[in-house]
């Protein structure tokens, strides 16, 4: 069982969104808590440093970007921006 951290640029972007699609993303997030390596609708990204970057999609609306720390056994959630966003953002890589 891991723990999870939303980091505030995270919690700020949460707290925009109307209650119901905030509630929907929460609960997808926690269930990284019992599983957060990739499978499913969760993902490894290609990036050249540690540490590894995870993308987890969110009812193909949100897709929300976290790092594991294995010794400490933590989930910690950077970022969390609409799929539109994460493609822009992915196409300057």
């Amino acid at each position: 069982m891991f723990t999870v951290l939303i980091e505030e640029k995270a919690r700020e972007f949460l707290k925009r969104l109307p209650p119901k699609t905030r509630r929907i993303v929460v609960e997808k997030i926690q269930e990284l808590a019992e599983d957060p390596f990739p499978g499913g609708n969760k993902e490894k990204l290609e990036y050249p440093h540690p540490p590894a970057v995870y993308r987890l999609h969110v009812s193909r609306s949100f897709t929300v970007f976290y790092t594991i720390e294995h010794e400490e056994t933590t989930v910690r959630v950077a970022k969390i921006m609409t799929i539109e966003r994460a493609h822009k953002e992915y196409s300057r890589r």
